[in-house]
């Protein structure tokens, strides 16, 4: 099927009295009747493409990791693998209404410190006219087959709009949904070369209440930049293993930001042989490797305090090692003032919320700025 026959090219569904995509059954999805007074075109999103896809042989189509990781990483790795964090979708359209209808893998659609809207939710974002994506609307999930609208009544005009998939939880199929006849342009992966960020449960965008705020995304808006979403909850810990998949990308800067995961013992072990299998395969590629974020609640316990500085100080003994053997175009970031200064950046003294991860991206910013203007 070629994009630009999307306008034209309909599959007609008389169960749903509008249209269907192909290839999808029409008991997959519970149907929303209040949605369904309305004739609506479908599109499946398998058919556009998602940007934050590293791998096109995967398992699922929106699982993160290629299907061959399976029994090479650990399990634990393999399952969160299977999350559809940082993945995106892009179209343009005049519709005053936009719909969206997708299965979730996982039955879980919230955890005790992240709403439903950040594990299981779709997010929606769109151009304000002057280039800059801000947010519009978000999907309040509450059961695995959702059928329902994310806008309606929108303010007229055509304009690009980002779809962001949920971060701790898989999704199956999804399909989005304009009025009936109204213009619909898919957009195609971007075909820049990515920021790839390779971390922990932070990275896999805990605790954000929604999918565009965890912080590789607000950053993937800021530097216009596809993004790719490494982030394996309570498992980044720089495994040989990954870094031999991450090897096999191509991305504009390699972001290791593991240390939420790690101790001193196992910083020392293995941050060198990781940078440096990487620069076995990416001799010029930018990599920036990043403390771990200070607790908010340090200041009252002083193990925290004690392990921050241990880890820390690994971490600066093994970049100053890479340095002097010769390892090229690598940085480094501070992990002091990452969630601020005033104890309010987190939900639970470790994991950003939403100002928290806006408290990232500003320290991240800079950082990243200044090595893709070298690079």
């Amino acid at each position: 099927m070629k994009l630009q026959n999307y306008n034209r090219r309909k599959f007609t569904s008389h169960l749903l009295g509008g249209v269907f995509t192909m290839g999808l059954s029409p008991n997959l999805f519970a149907h929303n009747p209040s949605i369904l007074k309305e004739e609506i075109d479908w599109y499946n999103v398998k058919d556009i493409g998602v940007e934050g896809k590293g791998w096109t042989n995967t398992k699922r189509y929106f699982d993160r990791l290629p299907s061959k990781a399976e029994g090479v990483v650990r399990d634990p790795v393999w399952n969160l693998s299977r999350h559809s964090a940082g993945m995106c979708m892009r179209f343009v359209t005049d519709s005053s209404n936009i719909y969206v209808r997708y299965k979730l893998h996982l039955e879980t659609l919230e955890m005790s410190h992240m709403p439903a809207t950040g594990v299981s939710g779709i997010d929606l974002y769109a151009d304000n006219g002057e280039g800059i994506d801000r947010w519009v609307s978000v999907i309040q999930p509450d059961k695995q087959l959702m059928d329902t609208s994310i806008a309606k009544d929108l303010a007229p005009g055509s304009r690009r709009y980002t779809m962001y998939l949920p971060l701790y939880n898989g999704v199956d199929n999804m399909e989005v949904g304009v009025t009936k006849d109204e213009s619909f342009r898919p957009l195609t992966p971007r075909k820049e070369k990515p920021i790839l960020f390779y971390g922990t449960s932070i990275m896999h965008g805990a605790c954000a209440s929604r999918p565009g705020l965890a912080f590789p995304a607000i950053l993937g808006r800021r530097l216009r930049r596809p993004t790719i979403n490494l982030g394996f909850s309570g498992n980044g810990v720089m495994e040989p293993e990954v870094s031999d998949l991450l090897a096999e990308q191509d991305p504009c800067v390699f972001v290791i930001d593991c240390l939420p995961n790690m101790n001193e013992t196992t910083v020392s072990k293995r941050t060198i042989p990781f940078v440096k299998r990487l620069r076995e395969s990416h001799d010029n590629t930018p990599i920036l490797l990043v403390e771990d974020r200070s607790f908010t609640n340090t200041l009252f316990f002083p193990s925290i305090k004690i392990h921050h500085r241990k880890s820390r100080t690994a971490l600066k003994k093994a970049y100053a090692e890479l340095i002097d053997s010769g390892v090229r175009n690598l940085f480094y970031l501070d992990g002091d003032h990452l969630l601020g200064d005033d104890g309010e950046g987190a939900t639970d003294g470790s994991h950003p919320n939403d100002l928290g991860m806006m408290r990232y991206a500003d320290a991240y910013e800079p950082v990243l700025r200044t090595i893709l203007k070298q690079y």
